[in-house]
């Protein structure tokens, strides 16, 4: 069966960034599993008992989602939240490396090289050298997805820098599951006109939806394919 590998910084980036199309792909029977690195509470809060009951919670929480989407249970590398520059690249680099030999997978998705948020960064660049394409390798497509509130508030007048969409999927059947489970990660969920509001997800994925006249998309830069 072929399978889907989803190197995501945080546990909700998986959802956020390509949710209806791997649920989608699912339904066309691809396995599909996450690994998520840094813990997203650490940077957030100071008490130790605090940040590792808020980082339970949420492992719990993508848990529950991989579940109810039918995904095979995630892994989680506790690495220091919005840190990830201080982890040496090289160990982020062999643990992908180890990923994709154990669970060879076809496509790949992970962040966008230029978003705002740094721990997004790192792990663009991690999963672009671990699946360079060798003699052996299992990877055929690699994929960039957009993140609210990182990718949109990584401004830049170069626009090489900017998000510029090259691959879109049709998400009308798939959205509204997204949505719901995107739900689950109630912390993370923000109030309307907050670009991570189930609102503004809902609106941007019409938004990519009418660039490909359709009623809605999710969009992505194709990094690399190989045929």
């Amino acid at each position: 069966m072929k399978k889907i590998l989803i190197f995501a910084a945080h546990p909700d980036d998986e959802l956020l960034g390509c949710g209806a199309t791997i649920l989608k792909l699912k339904k066309k029977g691809f396995k599909v599993k996450t690994f998520f690195f840094g813990d997203g509470e650490s940077s957030r809060k100071k008490n130790k008992k605090t940040i590792f009951k808020s980082i339970t919670i949420r492992e719990k929480q993508a848990l529950e989602v991989s579940k109810k989407a039918g995904f095979e249970k995630p892994g989680f590398q506790r690495l220091p939240d919005n840190k990830l520059d201080s982890v040496p690249l090289l160990d982020i680099v062999k643990f992908i490396e180890k990923q994709i030999k154990l669970n060879k997978p076809e496509i790949v998705f992970t962040h966008f090289e230029n978003d705002l948020n740094i721990d997004h960064q790192i792990i663009y660049k991690a999963v672009v050298t671990a699946s360079r394409p060798l003699s052996k390798t299992f990877v055929k497509k690699i994929y960039s997805f957009e993140i609210p509130s990182s990718t949109d508030f990584s401004l830049s007048a170069n626009p090489k820098k900017i998000f510029n969409p090259n691959f879109f999927v049709d998400v009308e059947k798939t959205i509204i599951k997204k949505l719901q489970l995107l739900k689950i990660y109630k912390n993370e969920i923000k109030k309307w006109p907050h670009p991570r509001s189930l609102k503004s997800i809902k609106n941007l994925s019409m938004l990519r939806g009418s660039q490909i006249g359709r009623k809605y998309a999710e969009a992505f830069i194709l990094v690399r394919e190989l045929k």
